[in-house]
């Protein structure tokens, strides 16, 4: 059942979106070779606790940790580590705020210290993608509008777009209807209506998109080695176009 936000509810979800913006943008400053994942980890639970806030992952389905750290080949779900961040390296820092029972979910990749063109490549057409996906976040479109959007601009530009894990609603819960793929055609899926509230969150490689998923039940890597990144933001659905409410 798709469940439809009042400009209220809304609101209350814009302000743990403005919480998690400012964690991202404090979390961009950490990022160094050297510091750990598990370091950033417990920053980000610290900051939300210090603003009223807690980290929805943490105890989901046995889920341990704040955030899910995702380095180089890893696609997604990867548990944070005392293991150093080396220069060259690609980090995505995924994490899911709780406010008052009202969520906002954002992921971004970060460059470690001095990173390869590819690696800078991945990374450029993996945020513009979500933009050109926020885009056709409007009234009257439908899911597989921004679906297609995604997978035409990533693969024109030579990367592969992951299809084991998908953008969805949410609300009070993390994972509602509908789901929000990043690749298929045009004109599916359930049409877009005032009031829904999204994730859109591609995640492109530049190998193979297959994955497999380690002995811990959650890490996703790249089937290749090769590596992959993430961004997201949560997208209300309004009568003035798509509103970011994680905006950084």
């Amino acid at each position: 059942m798709i469940r439809i936000k009042t400009q209220e509810e809304i609101a209350k979800m814009k302000k743990a979106g403005e919480i998690l913006a400012a964690c991202h943008r404090e979390v961009a400053t950490l990022i160094r070779p050297g510091i750990t994942t598990m370091e950033i980890d417990r920053f980000v639970e610290s900051f939300l606790k210090k603003h009223g806030a807690t980290p929805k992952q943490k105890g989901y389905h046995g889920y341990p940790y704040a955030t899910c750290a995702s380095v180089n080949d890893v696609i997604c779900h990867g548990f944070p580590k005392e293991e150093p961040l080396r220069d060259g390296d690609i980090v995505t820092v995924d994490m899911v705020v709780n406010l008052d029972g009202w969520l906002a979910d954002s992921a971004w990749s970060y460059a470690v210290g001095h990173i390869s063109n590819e690696a800078e490549h991945l990374l450029t057409i993996t945020k513009q993608a979500l933009y050109i996906g926020i885009e056709k976040a409007v009234i009257g479109n439908r899911i597989g509008d921004i679906s297609h959007a995604i997978q035409t601009f990533a693969e024109g530009n030579g990367l592969s777009v992951v299809r084991d894990f998908l953008g969805h609603a949410i609300g009070q819960e993390m994972h509602e209807d509908p789901q929000v793929p990043h690749y298929g055609p045009p004109g599916r899926g359930p049409r877009l209506r005032e009031g829904m509230v999204i994730t859109i969150e591609p995640m492109l490689n530049l190998g193979s998109y297959e994955c497999t998923i380690d002995p811990d039940g959650w890490t996703a890597r790249t089937i290749d080695g090769r590596l992959s990144a993430q961004y997201e933001h949560t997208i209300a659905i309004t009568k003035d176009g798509p509103l970011i409410l994680t905006e950084q």
